[in-house]
């Protein structure tokens, strides 16, 4: 299998949408897929619970996407060898009414990742920018001064609220937080198919909602904001990578190797030694122990 370079996925200059593939044609078979996520498993199963004893970091996986896009299931597969207590998943969904009471920022600061931990955004911030942009009545949820309608709602109004999703992501980062972010980037033909499954295949009617279909109907919208919202905010301390995702065997695999690479660039993720006295007395500890 082709080797996998975290560089050619990552936005370092203004992209198009449009000119980037949704699928990378692989010829790799989907065993060896698996085998090769396999060994990135293990190897992020390490590296986490190194971590865990550094206690200095803290890593926030924000992954965005279309409907059917495979973040469900990139989640399950690409973490299921984390030690439980390492990684924690949140999904986030409409605001409530106790999360309206503050502001959009607000529930994400309360899901970050403890030190020497993993928090994975199963849709994260990033939807206040992307979700309200195609429904602004949305906003009005917000009750903000100055916004009494939707037109009120001024293009400098998200601009304002992309600088501090970047603010945001600086101070996080700054602040011992590594910061990676995944689009995953779907056809619309490979989504039709994928939620032609959903209705055909029994098991799977549960995953589907008339919603989906509405959403669709925004597609080009979604995609003229995403284009925006990862061209105004995909900086050095927060980068995006946007993954071709029509084949979901092949995109699990490149966000675990990015991840994995991404992460040994911090080279003093290490376990932390026994001071020098108990390092010294490590002998007569075990005399003592070999006693009882």
């Amino acid at each position: 299998m082709k080797s996998i370079n975290p560089d050619d996925f990552k936005v370092t200059g203004k992209i198009e949408l449009s000119k980037i593939p949704t699928n990378l044609f692989n010829k790799a078979s989907d065993d060896d897929k698996e085998e090769n996520l396999e060994k990135v498993q293990a190897k992020l199963s390490e590296l986490q619970d190194v971590m865990y004893a550094h206690n200095k970091y803290g890593v926030l996986i924000c992954l965005q996407g279309m409907d059917t896009s495979g973040k469900d299931s990139l989640i399950r597969e690409v973490f299921k060898e984390f030690n439980p207590r390492g990684v924690v998943v949140h999904s986030f969904k409409t605001p409530n009414s106790t999360e309206l009471e503050h502001d959009y920022l607000w529930r994400h600061y309360l899901a970050l990742p403890e030190k020497g931990k993993f928090a994975v955004f199963n849709r994260t911030h990033y939807e206040n920018v992307l979700v309200t942009r195609v429904h602004p009545e949305y906003i009005l949820n917000e009750n903000l001064p100055g916004i009494e309608s939707v037109d009120a709602i001024t293009p400098e109004f998200w601009e304002n609220r992309l600088k501090q999703i970047n603010n945001f992501e600086k101070h996080i980062s700054q602040n011992g937080t590594i910061v990676m972010k995944f689009y995953f980037h779907l056809s619309k033909e490979e989504q039709r198919k994928r939620l032609l499954r959903r209705l055909e295949e029994e098991q799977h009617n549960w995953k589907f909602s008339p919603g989906d279909l509405k959403e669709r109907g925004f597609w080009d919208d979604y995609m003229s904001y995403y284009e925006e919202a990862i061209n105004a905010t995909s900086t050095e301390n927060a980068p995006w990578y946007i993954i071709p995702a029509d084949d979901k065997e092949m995109a699990r695999y490149i966000v675990a190797k990015i991840i994995w690479e991404e992460m040994q660039k911090y080279t003093d993720i290490k376990e932390p030694e026994l001071d020098a006295k108990t390092k010294a007395s490590i002998e007569e500890y075990k005399k003592q122990l070999e006693k009882e």
